[in-house]
């Protein structure tokens, strides 16, 4: 999770909303980063478990992600939620929760739903509070600047 918080900084040094993932194989190792890059790239996908996803994709050179583990510092939404089942991700680390948009417990809980043909296991709230310090900076200078 602190590999993904290094992530999250990098968002937010480049105006990004601070939000940073890695993918770890089944040893382990990263193969896959990303933070959050829709502002720079213009691309409604460019969430940092999507970002994180393709770079561990190329790395293994498959788009089966099958033993391996997305970390992840904000609870995904349904895009990433919905590309971690496609994915075949064995699991899903997070660590802030996300009321708001979260789909993976909180507002919805794609990962889980027993209709769709693979279900990564779920570990949540990892450093929820440093995960969600960086989050709770940005909207509030957003709001006041």
């Amino acid at each position: 999770m602190r590999r993904a918080l290094d992530e999250a900084r990098k968002a937010a040094e480049s105006g990004e909303v601070p939000v940073g993932a890695v993918v770890l194989d089944a040893s382990g190792e990263i193969i896959g980063t990303g933070h959050n890059d829709r502002e720079r790239s213009a691309d409604p996908t460019g969430h940092a478990e999507i970002i994180a996803m393709r770079e561990a994709a190329a790395s293994l050179g498959s788009w089966r992600l099958a033993g391996c583990t997305l970390v992840v510092t904000l609870e995904p939404c349904t895009m990433c939620a919905g590309a971690a089942v496609q994915a075949r991700l064995d699991r899903v680390v997070y660590g802030a929760a996300d009321p708001k948009a979260g789909a993976v417990g909180s507002l919805w809980d794609v990962v889980r739903d027993r209709r769709l043909n693979h279900r990564p296991e779920v570990i949540a709230e990892v450093l929820a509070d440093e995960c969600a310090a960086p989050l709770i900076e940005f909207f509030t200078r957003r709001r006041v600047g």
